[in-house]
């Protein structure tokens, strides 16, 4: 790469002050408008099915350009467009009654030796693979999009303090990772054999880690060798994204066998983040992250991706709690499926409570009483931990009522049979292609900015020539998580 070039490139996404929480809440917020407005014509219309070109071509339009544009052309309106996602969606809502193919199907006779029967078993839910591919998108089209001039400075990763959309994109994904953590230790409670010892447990855990740093290798090795421009004080010199994700499973599970005394993961993860935060306030160790001179150790080096992996372990704690919480059945003989679906909106509605004080009074004065500590992704501080966390409950809490409102049957089955056919109406084909393939086309996401950026300069491009690049990329990510879902691979993060 050129050197001019390069070095611009690294001034373009350096130094950077973010933006408000109030803006990236209205940005964000498109997903789950979009969504809305999907659910409105799947459950009202049924236009999703069966599964034509125009179905298919409206469900791109909805659940993946729409957030391209939040990010970019609408940049500066995002409200403007929720009020035009959210509208149309309203409308039917108020005005265009459920079809009668929607309403709950008596249970078979045989539906009594089924075994989703069992309330202990875990059920789908749809909203869950609609937050995860919804975050998986935003994602794929940040790190792209971020190269080039339309897509606003205020959006990408801050130096040292603040917020921004990107800042928020690394520890949702994070949160999700542990959200979706909670299946496993749930199956191992509920199961009838003794708890695997922690060997095995770590054993079982580097299944998941080793692609993710297999990943990392070969990211760091194609920048080094590519002399592809990179931000070095955003993870340090050596390490990347990649070995963060890697090293959560080992990392909890070492941590796990606390939950014998600690039973909670959002207490856990609260003590994790709020020791950190004493560290970097009592000690010398924030002034060693943000302004030593890096050193020849590895250390030093990577001092940024190595501390705030604490950071995000909290987060990865935090949403493997709000998991264990929302993934249940719920159901008992004195609860039937509609109570146990209004618990489980309360239960959110209370991490939302819950991670939003913690944040107002750690991240503001509070009337005198607050810590008013700046949010810093570089360092994975606290508040960052509790505004990750606060976000990530909203949203699944925005995407369950979604799918309550309008798919209010889904979580009725009574049989697998049911269960499915109920599921595949109620979620988007291409949201559940994305989920499915999440390792997969995130890698692919990668190897395609890492590609345009080396062919294209992106500074040098204007708006229509960049948009048309974007909805091009985003064309193809969908284009392979369908056809990898078509394919029935399954590389899930």
């Amino acid at each position: 790469m050129d050197p001019n070039y390069k070095a611009r490139k690294e001034a373009f996404v350096s130094n950077l002050m973010g933006s408000s929480i109030w803006e990236i809440n209205s940005v964000t917020l498109v997903a789950s408008t979009s969504v809305l407005l999907w659910s409105a014509l799947q459950s009202r219309l049924s236009f999703f099915t069966p599964d034509g070109p125009a179905a298919l071509v409206t469900d791109f339009l909805l659940n993946v350009l729409a957030i391209l544009f939040a990010t970019t052309a609408y940049s500066s309106a995002p409200l403007l467009l929720n009020i035009f996602l959210a509208s149309p969606a309203l409308f039917l809502l108020l005005n265009q009654p459920r079809p009668r193919a929607q309403k709950a199907k008596p249970p078979r006779k045989a539906a009594q030796d089924d075994s989703s029967q069992d309330p202990t078993a875990l059920p789908v839910h749809p909203f869950l693979t609609t937050y995860r591919a919804a975050m998986m998108i935003v994602t794929c089209v940040a790190i792209l999009a971020v190269d080039f001039r339309v897509f606003p400075r205020r959006f990408a990763k801050v130096e040292n303090w603040g917020t921004s959309l990107m800042d928020l994109g690394v520890g949702s994904f994070v949160f999700s990772a542990g959200v979706v953590s909670a299946r496993a230790v749930l199956k191992s409670r509920r199961s009838q054999s003794p708890g695997r010892a922690l060997p095995a447990r770590l054993i079982g855990s580097a299944r998941h880690s080793i692609p993710l740093l297999v990943l990392g290798l070969i990211r760091l090795y194609s920048v080094k060798g590519l002399d592809y421009a990179e931000h070095v004080t955003e993870y340090g010199v050596h390490w990347n994204f990649f070995f963060t994700l890697g090293l959560l499973p080992p990392f909890v599970e070492l941590f796990d066998s606390l939950t014998a005394l600690i039973p909670s993961y959002e207490v856990l993860a609260l003590g994790v983040a709020v020791l950190y935060q004493v560290a970097l306030e009592s000690t010398d160790l924030k002034g060693y992250i943000l302004v030593s001179p890096r050193g020849p150790d590895f250390l030093s080096k990577n001092r940024e991706g190595i501390f705030s992996f604490l950071g995000y372990f909290a987060i990865f704690l935090a949403g493997r709690g709000v998991g264990i919480r929302i993934m249940p059945r719920g159901t008992s003989p004195s609860k039937s499926p509609q109570q146990a679906r209004k618990s489980l909106l309360v239960s959110l509605a209370l991490q939302i409570a819950f991670w939003s004080i913690l944040f107002y009074f750690n991240s503001t004065y509070a009337m005198g009483y607050g810590a008013n500590i700046i949010v810093s992704r570089r360092l994975a501080n606290m508040p960052y931990v509790l505004w990750v966390s606060a976000f990530n409950s909203a949203q699944l809490f925005l995407f369950c009522l979604t799918e309550t409102v309008f798919f209010p049957t889904v979580h009725r089955a009574t049989t697998k049979e049911d269960e499915a056919e109920r599921t595949t109406f109620a979620t988007s084909r291409i949201l559940r292609a994305f989920n499915r393939g999440g390792l997969g086309i995130f890698l692919v996401a990668n190897l395609l900015t890492g590609a345009v950026n080396l062919a294209i300069p992106t500074l040098d491009v204007n708006t229509p020539q960049a948009m048309a690049i974007l909805v091009a990329y985003a064309a193809v990510l969908t284009a392979i998580a369908l056809g990898m879902d078509k394919a029935n691979i399954k590389l899930a993060l």
